[in-house]
């Protein structure tokens, strides 16, 4: 899910992350502009930055510190919390390690999931099939002017975006998600940022020690925690655009069972698909919960418990799980 800092709780759900055609509502971005969201995707991967940035989803508002550096091979990350308990997300290339206090909680690859300010997906075509694209106005975010970008969905199954761009660079500086009515649900923006320049690196070799053992644990499997897998099930009413990213078997709930998870997207929205087999039926709720951009659905589906969770409306997200069947081998 979109929201950068890992939430963990007993429960344990990750989340890293149709028909109106609205080609009369903003034209194209012409071809200069296709270059210009290409510029916006290396800026975010390439550029090295160092600021705070706020995410506000509904009434909840949390204020994060990032630091990004590009070495020319390595693409080093480190994000903080600054509110409530001291959390922090390490990440090199694919690789991620989240702290609460002191406390390392868990290491896992990047299974498709993209932070703030790297929002856009390295294969725009999906954004081309999904999304209209038109320039918007310009303004001065943290300091730095920036161009904007609308992003308008061709169905009713997504929320469109609005992405404003640091004019000289291309780094992502704000990106809000729009409901039908065009109010703001969801946002990230910097408060304050540096780009280039001397940024403090000293973090990197901190942790480089613990990081090392961590990601040879992972890749062996030998803690079971994530593997890939082809679980059977399926989803058969995707919305449109929708591909899938990927599909891994998690232990979650304190390890007492496995869990399949299936990770869609659009470019810029996910959808992740929850089916675990419970042991004890009464004690899980089923329902539908909302927050923000944020939609959850939870469902009994025979002996297991089904929950979809995504940046979409509700309808869509009920789309999917009303149609989520097992259809494969075990």
């Amino acid at each position: 899910m979109r929201n950068n800092m890992l939430r963990l709780n007993s429960g344990l759900v990750f989340v890293f992350l149709l028909v109106a055609t609205v080609s009369t509502f903003a034209e194209p971005l012409p071809v200069e502009g296709n270059s210009w969201l290409k510029k916006m995707v290396l800026a975010a991967h390439k550029t090295d930055y160092s600021g705070t940035f706020i995410y506000q989803s509904g009434n909840y508002v949390e204020t994060s510190r990032i630091t990004h550096i590009f070495d020319g091979v390595n693409e080093l990350e480190r994000l903080e919390g600054l509110d409530g308990e001291r959390s922090e997300i390490i990440r090199k290339n694919g690789q991620v390690w989240c702290y609460l206090g002191d406390r390392m909680v868990l290491a896992a690859k990047q299974e498709g999931a993209r932070t703030f300010p790297a929002l856009l997906p390295e294969q725009l075509s999906l954004l081309a099939e999904n999304y209209v694209t038109s320039p918007g106005e310009e303004i001065r975010v943290a300091g730095f002017q920036a161009h904007s970008i609308i992003f308008q969905p061709r169905d009713k199954m997504r929320y469109a975006h609005k992405m404003w761009a640091q004019s000289d660079t291309g780094l992502l500086l704000k990106a809000v998600v729009l409901d039908e009515h065009s109010h703001v649900i969801e946002q990230y923006v910097f408060t304050q940022l540096k780009i280039g320049g001397d940024i403090d690196r000293k973090w990197v070799s901190e942790r480089k020690a613990a990081g090392k053992n961590i990601v040879e644990n992972f890749d062996s499997n030998a803690n079971g925690r994530s593997r890939p897998s082809e679980s059977g099930w399926l989803v058969y009413a995707l919305p449109a655009g929708f591909k899938k990213i990927t599909e891994v078997t998690r232990r979650m709930r304190d390890n007492q069972g496995l869990v399949a998870h299936l990770v869609y997207s659009d470019g810029l929205a996910g959808i992740s698909v929850f089916i675990e087999k419970l042991r004890d039926k009464t004690a899980v709720k089923a329902g539908f919960y909302s927050k923000g951009v944020i939609q959850v659905y939870s469902k009994m589906l025979d002996e297991n418990l089904l929950t979809v969770v995504g940046e979409v409306p509700a309808h869509t997200v009920m789309q999917v799980a009303e149609s989520v069947r097992y259809g494969g081998h075990q």
